[in-house]
C-alpha cells in the first residue's frame, strides 16, 4: 500500500490510541525554553515525578535573554527569574542546558538542527508554536502547551489527533533576491491563516529541492501561520550532507545505518493526500505584509488592496488592519517611510540569511533616523558570521550587532519598538503590539529588510542594487 512520508513517520512512532481517539506518539527528542519549562518542572515536582528520558531532553535560554554585548542574567531584569528557574530545573532533572554563556546557546529552532539534535524521520516537540521549523531536515515536529510538555517530560509520548495530509507543491525557479520567506508569505496569502488547519504539510516541488536546508527551515517555520499542525520537507542528499559531522548526529557505523533508513523517507509515488495545492513561483517578486496577520501580503510593487478585492470573510480583519497600520486601501507599499528594521528570529537568523543581508548593506549606510538591528539565531551563527567579517559589515553600515536570542520577534527580552513606529522585520508574526505597543510590523525577507534599512523606506532590493532606487 502506498503511503505518504507523514504516514511512515507517524506510524513508526505510534505507541497506542487513547479512548478519546487521540494517538499516543513517541517523541524522540525535545527542546525546552525558559518561558514555559519552569511551569512543567513545578508540575512534575508537585506530582512527585521526574523527567523520564533526560538524555533525550535539551534546554535553551532564548526568549528572555538580553542581546546587548556583555549581557548577564540581570541585563534584562524581567527575564532574570526565568533564567534562574530554568537553570535550577535542568540541574535537578539532569538536562543538558545551553545557558546564556554557553558557546552553543541560541534559539531552540536554530540550535536543535544546527547541533544535529533533531534528525530526519524523528519526532520532535517544543513548547513553542514554531516547532515545525526543524521540518526542514525531514523531522515531524509539534508545538506543545505547558500541560502537554509536562506529560511529554514524564512519559516521552504526546497525545495527538492524527492530522490530515496536505502536499504543497512549489514549482518553478526563483529569481535572484527571491527567497523561501517570499514563497512562504505568498502561500499563506493564497491559503489564508486557516488554510492548513488540521493538516501536516509536506512541502515538495522543484523550488523546495533547489533551496538550501536553511531556507527549507524558513519555509517550515511559517507553517503554523497558515494553521498547519506540522510541516516538513522529505530529506535528500543535501539534507544528509548538511547534517553529517554535527555534534549530536550519528557517527561511523551508526551514521551508515541511519543513512540507510533516511533514504527510505519519501512519499510513495501513488500515495494519496487529503488535499493538494500548488504555487508557481517563477514570477514571484519580493513579498511583504501590509496588515496585522501573515496572510495580508502583497508583492513589493503592489498596493494595499481595496476592500472590494478582499474575500468577504476577511474584510472585517482587513478594516481593522487598515486602522492599526495607518494605511488606506490603494496605498503603495514601496516608498513607505521606515523607522526600524529587525533581522533575526527563528525564521531568518541563520548564517545564509545574514550573508544575504550583509551583501546588500556592504559599503552602504543605514538611512538617517532608522534603528537597524541584526541578532544572530545562535552563538555558533554569531561566531561564524564574525569569522567571515559580517559583523563589521553591519556595524560599519550602522546596524546594532547583538548576542543571540529571540530578541524583537516578540519583545520578550525588552527589544521593542516605540509606539507608532513602522518596522520591517524578518520575523514570522505581524500581530498588533507584538513588537511593541502600537508598532506597525511588515514581515519580509532579509534582503527586503536590509534594502529598506538602507533606503529608509520599504524598498525593492532589486531596484536598490540596480541603482534605480
Amino acid at each position: 500500500m502506498s503511503r505518504t512520508l507523514f504516514d511512515k513517520i507517524w506510524d513508526f512512532h505510534l505507541v497506542g490510541r487513547r479512548a478519546d481517539g487521540r494517538d499516543l506518539i513517541y517523541i524522540d527528542r525535545h527542546v525546552l525554553h525558559e518561558l514555559h519549562a519552569h511551569h512543567s518542572f513545578a508540575q512534575l515536582e508537585k506530582q512527585n515525578r521526574r523527567v523520564h528520558r533526560s538524555d533525550l531532553t535539551f534546554a535553551v535560554q532564548d526568549h528572555t535573554v538580553a542581546t546587548k554585548p556583555g549581557r548577564n542574567d540581570d541585563t534584562n531584569p524581567s527575564g532574570t527569574a526565568f533564567l534562574k528557574a530554568m537553570r535550577e530545573g535542568t540541574r535537578k532533572n539532569d538536562i543538558r542546558l545551553f545557558d546564556i554563556d554557553d558557546p552553543e546557546q541560541g534559539i531552540s529552532h536554530v540550535v536543535a538542527p544546527e547541533l544535529g539534535i533533531v534528525l530526519p524521520g524523528a519526532t520532535h516537540a517544543v513548547p513553542d508554536s514554531h516547532a515545525a521549523t526543524v521540518g526542514g531536515v525531514g523531522a515531524l515536529a509539534f508545538g506543545c502547551g505547558t500541560s502537554e510538555l509536562t506529560h511529554i517530560l514524564a512519559t516521552q509520548v504526546m497525545a495527538l489527533k492524527r492530522p490530515k495530509r496536505l502536499r504543497a507543491r512549489l514549482e518553478g525557479r526563483l529569481d535572484a533576491h527571491i527567497s523561501a520567506k517570499d514563497v512562504a508569505l505568498r502561500l499563506i496569502a493564497e491559503l489564508g491563516v486557516a488554510g492548513g488547519r488540521g493538516f501536516a504539510v509536506e512541502y515538495a516541488g522543484s523550488v523546495v529541492r533547489a533551496i538550501s536546508i536553511e531556507q527549507r527551515m524558513t519555509l517550515c517555520n511559517l507553517n503554523i501561520e497558515m494553521g498547519g499542525r506540522s510541516g516538513f520537507v522529505a530529506p535528500d542528499d543535501a539534507t544528509f550532507g548538511w547534517l553529517k559531522g554535527r555534534p549530536y548526529a550519528p557517527r561511523g557505523a551508526m551514521w551508515d545505518r541511519a543513512l540507510d533508513y533516511w533514504r527510505t523517507l519519501r512519499t510513495d509515488d501513488e500515495a494519496v493526500f487529503d488535499r493538494e495545492v500548488a504555487l508557481d513561483c517563477s514570477t514571484l517578486e519580493p513579498q511583504i505584509t501590509w496588515g496585522t496577520d501573515p496572510s495580508q501580503v502583497v508583492g513589493i510593487s503592489g498596493r494595499v488592496p481595496e476592500l472590494t478585492a478582499i474575500d468577504p470573510a476577511r474584510r472585517a480583519a482587513a478594516e481593522s488592519a487598515f486602522g492599526y497600520m495607518g494605511l488606506a486601501p490603494g496605498t503603495p507599499l514601496a516608498g513607505l517611510p521606515v523607522d526600524r528594521v529587525f533581522i533575526g528570529s527563528c525564521t531568518n537568523s541563520r548564517l545564509p540569511d545574514l550573508e544575504v543581508a550583509a551583501a546588500i548593506v556592504r559599503g552602504r549606510r543605514v538611512a538617517e533616523g532608522v534603528v537597524a538591528m541584526v541578532v544572530p539565531g545562535s552563538s555558533t551563527v554569531k561566531r561564524e558570521a564574525e569569522a567571515a567579517g559580517l559583523d563589521r559589515v553591519f556595524r560599519d553600515a550602522g546596524f546594532f550587532w547583538g548576542e543571540s536570542g529571540c530578541s524583537m520577534c516578540a519583545g520578550g527580552n525588552g527589544d521593542r519598538g516605540q509606539p507608532g513606529e513602522r518596522c520591517v522585520s524578518t520575523t514570522n508574526r505581524n500581530f498588533e503590539n507584538r513588537q511593541g505597543a502600537k508598532v506597525r510590523t511588515h514581515l519580509a525577507s532579509p534582503a527586503t529588510a536590509a534594502a529598506s534599512a538602507i533606503a529608509g523606506r520599504i524598498a525593492d532590493v532589486r531596484r536598490l542594487l540596480s541603482g534605480a532606487a
